[in-house]
């Protein structure tokens, strides 16, 4: 039974042998443990820093890698095949110039490529300290509409796409579409997590555009892809959770968000798949109802340490 096979059964509540997976790792992890012995075959990067995440099978791994992802560990304990993403850019396609704005002693001032301006400590791995965003009115969020987000899928694909299709056509591994972006989580990184949180009540209109627009461009830019290959497994991003519960109510993600769950999920499914995961951490037991109610199958990660233990 292959590797995609066996998820599938999973994914039914068949019983099937354990997976041999992980979430993922810090790069400081690996380099110690490259330290105390594990073979360095593939390595890591140049200018990967302690601090910065390193994949593993369970999280999905793009080919070739946006984020990267370990081999190392994967091939010296014997993994399982890991889950593979659709390599495909559902995001600013351009993104924002990424700039200096402000060269300190001991921090920069920088905007990234999300259009983010945030304060970044030089020479240590630090949260950063979150300046301005780039969405304040519908009009910031129209420009950056018609600008940055339209569907179109040679634009997001990379230039092998026709032979990553012939892979994936004949994969062995579960293989997903979607992921990095959500209806919580993409509208938090465009206005700010406080000003989002807000906007529900003062720019309602503008939080309904952001969310309708932004489920209307997923499902225009994912039927590109599922007209030609299929995929097992859907996923959303959220982070909507901390360790005290949602940051948004059950109320609110019904009136804000379940329409656009609805219509994601109902194309997904239209196009055979089954299985829709949503990332969030934090306690989210109040919204479990919701999110199944709006099509979704399973959540990842469930912290134990926000009350997520599911065993």
């Amino acid at each position: 039974m292959s590797t995609r096979e066996r998820f599938l059964a999973l994914m039914r509540f068949d019983h099937v042998p354990t997976f041999r997976w992980e979430f993922g790792y810090w790069a400081g992890t690996i380099l110690r443990w490259y330290d105390e012995g594990l073979p360095r075959q593939v390595g890591l990067p140049e200018g990967l820093s302690g601090g910065d995440g390193v994949r593993g099978e369970a999280t999905g791994w793009y080919h070739p890698t946006r984020e990267f992802h370990d081999l190392d560990v994967h091939t010296y304990l014997g993994m399982d095949n890991a889950i593979r993403r659709v390599t495909l850019n559902n995001w600013l396609c351009p993104g924002f110039e990424t700039l200096v704005l402000e060269d300190h002693k001991e921090w920069q001032l920088v905007r990234d490529s999300s259009g983010v301006t945030k304060r970044m400590a030089k020479g240590h791995d630090t949260l950063p300290d979150f300046q301005a965003f780039p969405v304040q009115s519908m009009a910031d969020w129209e420009r950056i509409r018609e600008e940055r987000l339209r569907p179109v899928l040679a634009d997001r694909v990379p230039v092998f796409w026709d032979s990553l299709l012939d892979e994936y056509r004949s994969r062995d591994y579960p293989l997903a579409i979607g992921g990095g972006q959500g209806f919580f989580g993409t509208p938090r990184n465009l206005l700010g997590p406080e000003n989002l949180l807000l906007a529900y009540y003062d720019q309602p209109e503008l939080v309904r555009a952001i969310i309708g627009d932004l489920a209307d461009f997923w499902v225009a830019l994912y039927d590109q892809v599922l007209s030609q290959v299929p995929c097992d497994l859907g996923l959303i991003w959220e982070d909507m959770s901390y360790k005290a519960g949602s940051l948004i109510s059950p109320a609110t993600f019904r009136e804000f968000m379940m329409p656009a769950y609805r219509k994601l999920t109902g194309f997904w499914r239209d196009h055979g798949i089954r299985n829709v995961w949503v990332d969030t951490d934090g306690d989210c037991w109040g919204l479990i109802p919701l999110m199944m109610e709006g099509g979704v199958t399973g959540i990842y990660p469930m912290e134990v340490r926000a009350g997520m233990n599911v065993v």
